[in-house]
């Protein structure tokens, strides 16, 4: 069985890079039956999914993580929750978020199922 903390860090470093600058890249993390819910709103697929984050108002940002949580779920699988901050090209002001993965084993790898997104106001 993975270490869910290696894991969940090396996705972390890996999925946020793609974020910030080539979020079309996140494309192989995803599969035809995972789900994005994003502010309320949901997106299932790969297609649905790279769509509505490459629509984002903003072609680059930066990422930073400021705590992140990983857990062993059932058949292999890893919660990770991310809080941070997202500071978007053009803004001097950070934005605070939360984030929560579920990454499922296939083929020697991992993919995202589940992705719930939500910005922290206030």
């Amino acid at each position: 069985m993975a270490d869910p903390e290696a894991v969940g860090k090396a996705f972390l470093q890996y999925y946020y890079q793609l974020f910030e600058s080539n979020r079309n890249g996140l494309a192989n993390l995803y599969q035809d039956g995972s789900m994005l819910t994003f502010e309320g709103q949901k997106f299932q697929g790969t297609q649905a999914i790279v769509g509505k984050l490459a629509q984002l108002p903003f072609n680059q940002c930066k990422v930073n993580c400021t705590s992140m949580d990983f857990q062993p779920s059932v058949a292999g699988g890893i919660m990770v929750f991310v809080t941070g901050s997202i500071v978007t090209e053009g803004e001097s002001n950070a934005l605070k978020f939360s984030q929560v993965f579920h990454l499922m084993p296939v083929n020697q790898s991992f993919v995202v199922t589940n992705d719930m997104f939500r910005l922290n106001y206030g």
